[in-house]
């Protein structure tokens, strides 16, 4: 079972920037960062196996890259807007399928909140 220790939340003002890290106790195929704002469901940010993959509403201010040597997961946040604001989750699975593009990962981090004010 693998386990994911997520870092890098906090608060921030609009346009700000921040990083968000995971550190996972083993490698699998795909990893990825999706959020959870209060009163919605949770949505896909990004994932990556070989390549990135984004959600169309953080494209080209998020960037999603992972470090094998030291099995972590990296989010660079630049841009921030207040509707970014949410509950962002590390997660991780040995699965592949024809991407990493899904949604019924297996292995979840806690979860560190992201909050951009205006």
């Amino acid at each position: 079972q693998v386990q994911l220790v997520e870092s890098g939340g906090g608060s921030v003002e609009a346009g700000g920037s921040l990083r968000l890290s995971c550190a996972a106790s083993t490698y699998t195929a795909c990893m990825g960062w999706f959020r959870q704002a209060a009163g919605k469901e949770r949505e896909r940010v990004a994932v990556i196996g070989r390549d990135g993959i984004y959600a169309e509403s953080v494209k080209g201010r998020f960037t999603i890259s992972r470090d094998r040597t030291k099995n972590t997961l990296y989010l660079q946040m630049n841009s921030l807007k207040p509707e970014d604001t949410a509950m962002y989750y590390c997660t991780a699975d040995v699965r592949l399928k024809n991407s990493c593009w899904y949604d019924d990962y297996k292995t979840w981090g806690q979860g560190t909140q992201v909050t951009v004010s205006s």
